[in-house]
C-alpha cells in the first residue's frame, strides 16, 4: 500500500518527460521562427550587411589602403571621398574575390585596391558595379588560359569573371604615368561589356558618345597599323575592344596628353564616364 508521499513521488517522475517535451516545443517554437527570420535576413541583406561592416572598417585599415595607394581618392574632396569609401565596400560586398594560380589568399589589401579601380572608372556614373561580373579571380603571376590557349597577365569572361595577375596588377598602379595599368584596362572590358548585358545596369554609357568614339577608334587603330601613330602602343590596334580599354589607361594615367593628341578621343570618354581627371588633378 503505498502512502501520500509516494503517489507524490510517482506523479514527479511520470511529470519530467512531459516537462521537457514542452521545454522542447517552447524552444521549437521560439528558434524555429527565429532561425527562419534569420535565414531570410542572411539570404536577402547579406550584401548590405558585409557592405556595412566593410564600411565601417574603411574607417581604418581599409582607408588606409585608399590614401596610400589610390592617388585619384586622395584628390576627391572629403564628401566625394566619402561617397567613394561606399561605393568602394559596396562592390566589395557584392563580388566573391577567388584566390587562384597557388595564391594562398585574397587580402583585404588585394581586395580594397581592385575594388578601388572599378570604382574609379564608373565614379561619375550613377550606381554602376558591374553586376553581371561576380567572381574575380586573383593569380599570382601571369596564367594560363584553357580558352585562349595563351598566357595572360589579365582576362575577363562573359560568364561573370575577372583574372587578374596581382604583380602586373600593382605595377600598373605603382607606376601612374606611363600609361599602362592592368586594372583598368580589364575594368574597361568589363564596363563596355556590363553596358550590353540585359540587367539592371544595362546601357548606362551615352550611346552618342560611344558611337562617336567608335568611329574615332576605327580611324586611329588604322594609324596604329600603319604605324603612324605616336601616341597608342600597337597593342591598341590589335581590336576595337582593346583600343577601348588602351584609351581607358590613357585618359586616367596621361590625360593630358591624350587630350592634346586626340581631342574628340578625349571628349567623347569625359561624357561616357561623366568625369575628367584634367578637372580632378588641376581643380
Amino acid at each position: 500500500m503505498f502512502n501520500g508521499d509516494e503517489y507524490l513521488f510517482s506523479g514527479i517522475i511520470m511529470a519530467i518527460p512531459l516537462l521537457i517535451l514542452a521545454i522542447v516545443a517552447l524552444a521549437t517554437i521560439v528558434y524555429l521562427p527565429y532561425s527562419i527570420l534569420k535565414a531570410i535576413i542572411l539570404h536577402f541583406y547579406k550584401d548590405h550587411i558585409n557592405r556595412y561592416l566593410i564600411f565601417v572598417d574603411l574607417k581604418g585599415r581599409y582607408k588606409k589602403i585608399l590614401w596610400e595607394y589610390c592617388l585619384y581618392y586622395r584628390r576627391l574632396n572629403r564628401k566625394d571621398q566619402r561617397i567613394f569609401e561606399r561605393r568602394v565596400a559596396k562592390f566589395m560586398a557584392m563580388k566573391e574575390f577567388v584566390p587562384r594560380g597557388g595564391l594562398e589568399k585574397v587580402t583585404d589589401h588585394m581586395k580594397t585596391l581592385v575594388s578601388a579601380t572599378a570604382i574609379k572608372l564608373t565614379f561619375g556614373l550613377p550606381s554602376i558595379y558591374f553586376e553581371h561580373f561576380w567572381r574575380i579571380l586573383i593569380y599570382p603571376d601571369v596564367y594560363y588560359s584553357n580558352i585562349s590557349q595563351q598566357y595572360h597577365q589579365g582576362e575577363v569572361n562573359t560568364k561573370g569573371f575577372i583574372m587578374l595577375s596581382w604583380p602586373n596588377f600593382i605595377e600598373g598602379i605603382i607606376d601612374r604615368e606611363d600609361g599602362k595599368n592592368l586594372g583598368l584596362h580589364e575594368m574597361a572590358h568589363a564596363l563596355r561589356i556590363e553596358n550590353s548585358i540585359r540587367n539592371q545596369e544595362y546601357d548606362f554609357l551615352d550611346f552618342d558618345a560611344l558611337m562617336k568614339f567608335d568611329v574615332e577608334a576605327k580611324k586611329e587603330m588604322v594609324k596604329i597599323n600603319d604605324q603612324r601613330s605616336t601616341f597608342y602602343r600597337s597593342y591598341a590596334g590589335v581590336n576595337e575592344q582593346e583600343f577601348f580599354a588602351v584609351t581607358i589607361e590613357n585618359f586616367f594615367e596621361r590625360p593630358a596628353l591624350l587630350k592634346e593628341y586626340h581631342p574628340g578621343i578625349y571628349l567623347t570618354i569625359t561624357q561616357m564616364l561623366q568625369q575628367d581627371p584634367l578637372v580632378l588633378f588641376n581643380g
